[in-house]
């Protein structure tokens, strides 16, 4: 098996991998997925896609992540685990849909408009 690369985004945070056929080892920015994400739900998430498949010892997985927290980077590597996984078999894009892998959640923050200190809030109102 050649080298296969996806892309996953989550809020601002991009995940851009490259899986190859190993031991199941996950490095992230070369630091291990234990030390990147120390939070076991964090680890739970990226390996979401994996397990469902039962490939969790099947594949190396080398990522760079950059971009947005902790939790945004986690959510966007699960999507570019699942779509790798789809490039290696597309027989497995049906279980992955419907666990929900599959969909780009487009939420992104909105933006701060001028005369206003946030995106929704206002400064306080004065009638006199």
């Amino acid at each position: 098996m050649e080298m296969i690369n996806a892309l996953g985004r989550r809020k601002s945070a991009v995940a851009r991998i490259f899986v190859t056929e190993g031991t199941g080892k996950i490095t992230i920015n070369k630091r291990d997925l234990t030390e990147y994400f120390p939070s076991t739900i964090l680890q739970f998430v990226v390996k979401q896609p994996l397990t469902l498949l039962d490939a969790t010892e099947k594949y190396d997985i080398k990522v760079n992540l950059y971009g947005g927290g902790f939790t945004g980077q986690s959510q966007a590597l699960r999507l570019a685990i699942a779509r790798a996984l789809v490039k290696i078999n597309a027989d497995d894009k049906k279980a992955l849909r419907a666990e929900g892998f599959m969909t780009r959640d487009p939420r992104q923050v909105e933006r701060k408009k001028p005369g206003q200190p946030k995106a929704r809030r206002r400064f306080q109102f004065s009638k006199r």
